[in-house]
Formats: C-alpha cells, sequence, structure tokens
C-alpha cells in the first residue's frame, strides 16, 4: 500500500539579491527611480516522482541546498508545489522546525496543549497524552516555566515530544537525530524504532549516512534538486559517496596544482639553518611555507594508490605511495629525505626521514625521483598535510616544504583519535554476537 506519492513534484523559489532597505526614504526612492519587472528563479525542486509505501522507513541524503527538506516541507503541505501534486495516504506529523510555534512568553505547559490542537490533536487528547508529553521531553521541573527559559535542547525535547504523540500515519523528519544530548538521541531512535515496529511510514532526512545505512529500508539521492538515484542503502550511499569523493579529488588536485606552479614559478631564496624538527616547525611561526638554501630541491609531490592512479581521496586501510621529485644544482653527498603527516590543526602524526630509518644514500646528482609506499593507510577520516624536506644529516635545509599538500581520508567507520591499528574483537562461546558488514575490514 502507497502511504505517499510525489508526481513531478517542483517547487520554484525567487533569488533574493537585493540588500534591505535602511529607511522609509531610501524605499520610497528607491520604488520611484528603480523599478524593474526582471525577477530570478531557482529551482529547489524538479520534476521528482516518489513512491513511499506503507510501514517502511527511508531515508533522504544529499548535500545542502540538494533540496531535501523543502520535499519534507511538500510533503508535509507546509509549502505548495510549484508544479506537480503529492499524494498522502494518512495523518502525517512533521518533525523539522520543532518548537518553531511555540510562544516564549506563556509556559511549556499552554504550549503542549497550543501546539498540539495546532498538530490536529483535541483538547482532551493533548490532555489524556499530557504526561507521557513531559515524561519523554524531561522537563517535568520545567513545565510551568516561560518557554522563554528554556535551553535550545529543552526547546527542541518538547517540540519532539508534542509531535510524536499526534499519532501519525507518516513521520517526517529532518535532522532532529543529531539534536539534543546523548541520551535524548537514543530516546529519539528507541521512539523510532517503536514506530516502524506498528507499521509507520518513516521518512528521514539526514547527512548521517550511518543512521541512514543502519535505520532505514531504502534511500533516496537528491542532489540540485533533482533525483540522482533509490533504492537499498549501501548501495544509494555508495554512490553518494563516490560522488563526493570525485569532487574532493577534483578540488585537492586542482590546489595541488596551484600549489605545485607556485613553487616551479618562485625565485627567492630564503634560508634556514638549523636543526629540523617537524613538530616544531608547525609550533613556531615561520617566514613561509617553504625554506631552505636550495642547493637541492623539491620540484613534485604525487600521491598514488595500489594501481599507480594519481589521486588524493583515500580510503582508511587502502596503500598510499608518495613520489617525491628532485633536482639539484650540483652533486650533493649523504642527504636525508623526510617527511611528516598532520592534522589540519598541526597535530603530528607521524614523521619519519632516512637517516632515522638507518638508510646512507651515497649522493644524488641532476634530477630524479624517490618514493616512500606506505601498505596502508590507518588513519582515521579527515584531511592531512604533508611536510616534505631534503636536509643534511645535521639538519641543515635544502628545501623544506610545509603544509603544501594535502589528502583526504574517508572512511565508513567513524572511531576516533589519530590512527586506527589493525585489530579483530573475540568473544567466548557464551557472547552471542553478529558483524554489520563495512568497506574497511580491520
Amino acid at each position: 500500500m502507497i502511504a505517499a506519492e510525489t508526481i513531478d513534484l517542483s517547487k520554484r523559489f525567487k533569488k533574493h539579491r537585493q540588500k534591505g532597505f535602511l529607511t522609509l526614504k531610501s524605499k520610497l526612492i528607491h520604488g520611484m527611480f528603480h523599478r524593474t519587472n526582471s525577477r530570478e528563479y531557482f529551482w529547489a525542486l524538479k520534476d521528482v516522482s516518489l513512491k513511499f509505501k506503507k510501514g517502511e522507513m527511508v531515508g533522504i541524503i544529499g548535500r545542502n541546498g540538494s533540496g531535501k527538506t523543502t520535499l519534507l516541507k511538500l510533503l508535509a503541505d507546509i509549502i505548495k508545489p510549484t508544479n506537480g501534486r503529492v499524494k498522502l495516504n494518512g495523518k502525517v506529523s512533521a518533525l523539522i522546525e520543532l518548537g518553531a510555534g511555540f510562544h516564549p512568553e506563556i509556559s511549556g505547559r499552554e504550549n503542549v496543549f497550543i501546539n498540539g490542537v495546532i498538530l490536529g490533536l483535541t483538547r482532551n487528547q493533548v490532555k489524556e497524552r499530557f504526561n507521557e508529553i513531559v515524561h519523554f521531553a524531561g522537563l517535568k521541573d520545567f513545565i510551568d516555566h516561560p518557554v522563554r527559559t528554556y535551553s535550545s535542547g529543552m526547546y527542541v525535547r518538547l517540540g519532539f515530544a508534542i509531535a510524536i504523540n499526534v499519532d501519525p500515519g507518516i513521520l517526517l523528519i529532518d535532522e532532529i537525530l543529531s539534536v539534543g544530548d546523548e541520551a535524548f538521541s537514543h530516546k529519539c531512535i528507541e521512539k523510532i524504532n517503536d514506530f516502524k515496529r506498528k507499521g509507520k511510514t518513516i521518512i528521514l532526512v539526514t547527512h548521517d549516512l550511518g543512521s541512514v545505512e543502519r535505520l532505514c529500508d531504502r534511500a533516496i539521492w537528491l542532489d540540485h534538486g533533482k533525483l540522482m538515484a533509490e533504492g537499498m542503502p549501501r548501495r544509494i550511499i555508495d554512490q553518494y559517496r563516490s560522488e563526493i569523493s570525485l569532487e574532493e579529488e577534483a578540488n585537492l588536485a586542482l590546489q595541488h596544482e596551484q600549489v605545485q606552479t607556485g613553487i616551479e614559478e618562485t625565485q627567492s631564496i630564503e634560508t634556514l639553518t638549523g636543526n629540523i624538527d617537524f613538530a616544531k616547525a608547525h609550533r613556531e611561526e615561520v617566514p613561509s611555507n617553504r625554506w631552505g638554501s636550495r642547493e637541492a630541491e623539491i620540484t613534485s609531490i604525487q600521491f598514488f594508490d595500489k594501481d599507480n592512479n594519481a589521486k588524493h581521496v583515500f580510503e582508511t586501510g587502502e596503500p598510499l605511495t608518495i613520489e617525491i621529485g628532485y633536482r639539484t644544482n650540483s652533486k650533493i653527498e649523504n642527504p636525508v629525505f623526510g617527511i611528516g603527516l598532520y592534522l589540519q590543526n598541526g597535530t603530528c602524526c607521524y614523521g619519519t626521514n632516512t637517516n632515522i630509518e638507518g638508510i646512507e644514500i651515497k649522493e644524488i646528482n641532476n634530477s630524479g625521483f624517490i618514493y616512500l609506499k606506505i601498505d596502508s593507510i590507518n588513519l582515521i577520516e579527515g584531511k592531512y598535510y604533508l611536510d616534505v624536506a631534503i636536509h643534511k644529516v645535521d639538519g641543515y635545509p635544502y628545501d623544506y616544504h610545509t603544509r603544501c599538500y594535502s589528502f583526504v581520508v574517508r572512511s565508513t567507520i567513524k572511531d576516533i583519535g589519530i590512527y586506527r591499528p589493525s585489530h579483530n574483537w573475540f568473544f567466548n562461546d557464551k557472547i552471542e554476537y553478529q558483524k554489520r558488514s563495512n568497506h574497511y575490514n580491520s
């Protein structure tokens, strides 16, 4: 049975480019001398046709501005479509802008009754469910206080508690799972699971892809107001992540090219002497992100995957090869090559060089490449910067590049820390368990 359906659904909004008027006078003058009939519009949603089955939970994903919230508002009849139709089979409750209708000067108790009636309940129904609403919101000690004294979290909890007690057939949720404290988030998940058991239709908009994969039966991907794909959550999430990775790759490649061009064109030589300390270089202010005598120079940096493809976005656990191009004006004896990996905040994740690892390079001359192969990037998800240097054994710098090059690590596992050591969990025979599939197996 179909609980909700959209047919060629489209929504157009007017673009607002003009800044607001400061005075009535400026408004009148502008109206007299700057009249124009030209208007610009943009399509927040364009020709989207979808069916939502009774009892299923559907996750809607996509970047900011893709039309996700617009779709929910159209389903909830908060806004009207420009074109197309919405067909509903059941009462709708929308958790979109929780508490938006609360009056700040009256108590939480009074707001519960007013909002309950607005959402379709009778006063007697609100009275019957009042204690349950207050208990779920955890506001027993504050329910008679003016709402203006509530924190944002209390606001959200009360709004959610009212909305779910409307007993809808179709529940629309916009990012509510990421709002509130940990305990409240767990209560939200429990309530959603309870709705699923009762055969309610749930449509969830969220940026939390893990929640979509865990909770939803189906996923829908919107981009710039258009339907890109729909189907099994894992497959749709993979497609979405691939698209995001391609864009990140293109942006990082462009940044990398700009850095490389700047290095090739630079003519000035900045010389700093003394020992090189990777961590110290990030703590202290330095005149630029490149220094050294330039007797030997770093000419290029490239990142490669296991198939020798140049790229800048990697998965946790994937092999990474760093290619360092160099050139010299004359023979350099006993050079040392070093690298450092840093988080965006400057935290050093790892640093090493050929001297530390007992590798003695007799000499380098003219130009060439050296390679550092990392068998597995056991880093958590995030953006990382690479420092690269050529120097003498005593630390005298020939060429030092700091925070010039970056790459991104993506992971389906949202662990914390700096790196992900290879590991496995083991259990005795008395403990039953199952493991969800992940892209990365430790």
